[in-house]
């Protein structure tokens, strides 16, 4: 080791920052750091290792569907540069075998393993380039759960990080609760290390900054270790790893993982870790389709990416994998863009533009729509139908439509009987098809 950890006889554990019996604390120094947006930057997918921990495991054909669909969704612009893998379950290797065979450029399939070098084995028998690995580098986990020495614990990583740059490897080391570590005692140090290791194999050793308990602070000014621009800044400027070697792994417990990802990128680094939907353990890893979004708004484009194909995954989470998506879920839900109070409505019906901020009819593939309730009326039944079968031409509904009567009627008779909630988006699909068009049956059904 050329660059030494700070070893200490008992951990440090932050206990000014994080009491346990109180509310973690944001401690700050006021330092302002520059923003370097990397030109390159971009995702990658964790929805087949991190995020299948969390929800009914999926069965390999449904693994493999998932990534031709990514592929789709990321249309050969390499913004969804690589997905992970377990390997450690016949189904998974089966389904990395499969994935693979498909030959596509974007996402690249990688994988995940212990600190153990006997994984390796498993990585070179699949022909993976690149393998996680996990190196936690808090004292809570140095000292509490592998019952190690700082140094000890840099041994193991360096080690193993080494032997999978002798087996031709790429070694992705994931900075297990970066945000609770002491920063300049042990991650500097090791980062360092790792990129003497790459530069003595003239090799890649890339580093996943994990925020594995979500504490991570987004702005400016504030004490490490919690603060994502300082973590970012620092891992760049004072361990030298370059912009494509730093990507970000945030977890969503204090309701911070889109912006605290975006940071990351703002900061200096090119990658950002995330899952279809938010999937994962506790409340959830980074949506994939938010960071797209993000990634739209930053750069001013979203390439080649198919955004539609969010909702074609949607929809095949919630009927395969029956995974309920939260209704008021940002793009996916199926109340993402619907307007349910009154003026908005009768806003939106006079210019969608008014209440939708862009077009995801054309973009996501989900046109806005309108509540539907005691107070919509004739021309609100036929924007909703219009709008959420994509009714065009002749084909459209006017409010003079006489198939609508029934309709009104069977709401009216609704409110009438005591009820007080909106008509869902599944009654209205279900009451359209039996009096408008039948030839719709089932269309949406994923959506009630």
């Amino acid at each position: 080791m050329k660059h030494d950890v700070i070893d200490v006889l008992k951990p440090n554990l932050y206990k000014e920052i994080f009491p346990y019996d109180e509310i973690p604390k944001i401690v700050f120094n006021n330092i302002q750091l520059p923003m370097e947006l990397p030109e390159d930057i971009w995702i990658t997918d964790t929805t087949f290792r991190d995020g299948q921990q969390s929800m009914a495991s999926m069965t390999t054909e449904q693994m493999v569907k998932i990534y031709d669909m990514l592929h789709e969704l990321d249309n050969g612009s390499g913004i969804i540069r690589q997905t992970e893998f377990f390997l450690y379950d016949e189904k998974d290797r089966k389904a990395v075998h499969q994935c693979m065979e498909r030959g596509y450029d974007f996402p690249e399939v990688t994988s995940w393993i212990r600190a153990h070098k006997e994984d390796f084995k498993l990585v070179k028998e699949m022909g993976v380039k690149e393998t996680g690995i996990l190196t936690s580098c808090s004292d809570y986990h140095i000292f509490n759960k592998l019952g190690k020495t700082r140094r000890e614990a840099m041994e193991m990583y360096l080690d193993i990080a080494e032997a999978a740059l002798e087996n031709g490897i790429t070694p992705r080391c994931h900075f297990e609760d970066i945000t609770r570590a002491d920063f300049f005692g042990f991650v500097i140090p090791l980062a360092k290390n790792l990129m003497k290791l790459a530069k003595q194999g003239n090799a890649k050793v890339k580093i996943r900054a994990c925020d594995t308990l979500g504490i991570g602070v987004s702005y400016n000014g504030v004490e490490l270790p919690r603060s994502v621009p300082a973590l970012i800044h620092g891992l760049r400027n004072h361990a030298g790893v370059p912009p494509e070697c730093i990507e970000w792994h945030g977890h969503n417990d204090y309701y911070v993982v889109v912006p605290n990802s975006t940071t990351s990128w703002l900061y200096g680094g090119s990658s950002v870790n995330a899952t279809l939907f938010g999937v994962g353990e506790r409340v959830g890893n980074c949506p994939l389709e938010a960071m797209i979004v993000e990634y739209a708004q930053l750069k001013g484009t979203t390439k080649d990416v198919n955004l539609e194909v969010i909702s074609d995954l949607a929809r095949f989470f919630e009927s395969e994998l029956d995974y309920k998506i939260p209704p008021k879920t940002p793009f996916v839900g199926s109340d993402f863009n619907v307007t349910k109070a009154g003026i908005h409505a009768d806003g939106l019906l006079k210019d969608e533009e008014i209440y939708n901020s862009f077009d995801t009819g054309k973009i996501l593939g989900r046109p806005p729509l309108v509540a539907i309730n005691n107070y919509s009326g004739i021309a609100g039944i036929a924007y909703f139908i219009n709008s959420y079968f994509n009714k065009q031409g002749d084909d459209k509904l006017t409010k003079h439509d006489e198939r609508l009567v029934p309709i009104k009627e069977w709401i009216d008779e609704e409110y009438e009987n005591g009820r007080t909630t909106n008509i869902t988006v599944g009654e209205m699909v279900e009451i359209s098809n039996k009096y408008i068009n039948a030839e719709y049956e089932g269309y949406g059904e994923s959506l009630a």
